[in-house]
């Protein structure tokens, strides 16, 4: 009985504040002007808008909102959320890889030039190669022999015509192995010519500076590679990675990765991954994509997805899917160059690791090996896009690998010709919720001033409508107490 009591107590007292509450807004609505509509609907569109700027540049500087943001790395952990505390990417570098596939110059990116009239390198790529071929091609000598001092010169030089010049001018001094070289880079237009140059500069090169000779003999294993002479290039790959077992920075065993899947020589392709895809050694999209198809290649060709949806994922299939997600979260850019929902362009001379210009080089030379492996494509079209559900903010945390940088844009961009490419950009979140939500409310609420500026009692009355609405559950409640209660109960109530 004394519960009973109580709540009978609390609900007369709410419902007194309550009538209260509803008796003070009509009184507060009545006292109001048109004026004070048109100043609030002002003040409230100018701040929304605000808002919306501040969010729109935090998210283009920092690739998310603001809000979002705050909420997340401070609000949650206050209220017992789980912390999302995860490496920064704020101090990531983004270094520089030379592409060890990179296509010659005069038989292979001149020839995009003649047919198309475009520039497939940009001057940034360009300059990188400069600086590489004054550092991997400085001898101790070099100030003794008038060729070399030539050549050093030549590699600065901005013009090919003047850089040609000057190599022929090296030629005439003396036999000068950088200046075939060059020529061999630069002004041969087939690759046959082109090796037969790289041949003289072996010759010229012998007792030279030891990236020099590791520099002629990989490009004449290329060579090879593109004139079908496949297994040939395997053997020169493998003896100069013997021959010069400490220059993994040269990446030679992406070059044999790649001829050895032309081969179809999977049993080696498996042993170049086992010593190179280790924990201690940086990865590239080459090692990440090429475990992954040899563990496709298991699978692949009696996947079906219907089937895998009703029985599960066995566990080679498992595996299979798992070294998707691998490569994916390395470098998210390739999946659209293999399944061609992007299209190829010629790849650059440097690439960005987990970029998009490493994505273009990867894709230009292994397309064709994932083609061969019959349901490779369909199985990491299936299973490609599940590696953005593991991993809510690609852009801030790491599943398998470090956080992704978000650098790469701005490197790719410099690397890549966006004249007739359009860079990849990952992730490519979508906009905020909280962005959308406060360029809807600074719309909604400029349109609210505009017309309560413009028809400033229509609108006056459509607020007070719409308030009425909003408290009418309050006013509902209020006769559901009057009819419960006595009148004279009622009246003393209020009157308290």
């Amino acid at each position: 009985l004394c519960k009973m009591l109580q709540n009978m107590v609390f609900l007369l007292r709410l419902s007194v504040e309550l009538s209260f509450v509803s008796v003070s807004l009509n009184m507060f609505l009545n006292t109001l002007t048109p004026k004070f509509y048109v100043a609030l609907t002002g003040t409230s569109s100018l701040i929304s808008g605000l808002i919306l700027i501040f969010e729109w540049w935090y998210f283009r500087k920092y690739g998310t909102s603001f809000i979002e943001q705050v909420s997340v790395s401070h609000l949650r952990p206050l209220l017992g959320g789980v912390d999302s505390s995860s490496p920064s990417n704020s101090n990531a570098k983004c270094k520089v890889w030379r592409n060890p596939l990179n296509l010659f110059r005069g038989a292979e990116y001149n020839r995009y030039t003649w047919v198309t009239g475009r520039e497939p390198l940009t001057y940034y790529d360009m300059n990188l190669s400069a600086q590489d071929h004054q550092t991997f091609f400085t001898c101790d000598s070099d100030h003794l022999r008038p060729a070399d001092a030539i050549m050093q010169k030549a590699w600065r030089e901005r013009n090919p015509q003047a850089r040609i010049s000057a190599a022929h001018e090296a030629l005439e001094l003396e036999d000068c192995a950088t200046a075939y070289i060059l020529l061999a880079e630069e002004e041969a237009t087939t690759i046959m010519e082109a090796e037969r140059l790289f041949k003289q500069a072996l010759k010229a090169g012998e007792g030279r500076d030891t990236n020099v000779l590791v520099y002629i003999k990989r490009r004449l294993a290329m060579c090879s590679r593109k004139l079908g002479r496949t297994r040939e290039a395997v053997k020169m790959m493998r003896d100069l990675m013997k021959e010069f077992p400490l220059l993994s920075m040269f990446n030679i065993h992406e070059n044999l990765l790649e001829s050895l899947l032309e081969l179809q020589n999977y049993a080696d392709v498996q042993a170049v991954l086992a010593k190179y895809d280790d924990i201690s050694l940086p990865k590239s999209a080459t090692i990440c994509y090429t475990a992954a198809l040899l563990k496709a290649r298991a699978v692949s060709d009696k996947f079906s997805p219907e089937a895998a949806s009703r029985r599960g994922l066995s566990t080679a299939e498992m595996n299979a899917v798992e070294a998707i997600h691998r490569a994916v979260e390395f470098n998210p850019h390739v999946p659209k160059y293999l399944l061609e929902m992007k299209s190829l362009i010629l790849p650059p001379e440097h690439i960005l690791k987990r970029g998009d210009s490493e994505a273009i080089a990867y894709a230009f030379f292994h397309l064709q090996h994932w083609k061969r492996v019959e349901g490779a494509l369909n199985l990491l079209h299936c299973t490609w896009e599940g590696t953005f559900r593991m991993i809510p903010y690609p852009l801030e945390k790491g599943h398998l690998f470090y956080p992704y940088p978000i650098c790469t844009e701005t490197a790719d961009r410099e690397l890549l010709p966006t004249v007739f490419h359009e860079v990849s950009v990952y992730p490519k979140k979508e906009l905020p919720f909280f962005i959308l939500f406060t360029a809807g409310l600074c719309s909604f609420t400029a349109m609210l001033a505009l017309l309560t500026h413009q028809f400033p009692e229509l609108m006056g009355v459509f607020a007070k409508a719409f308030l009425s609405t909003l408290f009418a559950p309050l006013n509902f409640i209020m006769e559901k107490v009057e009819s419960i209660l006595p009148s004279s109960l009622w009246h003393q109530l209020t009157r308290i």
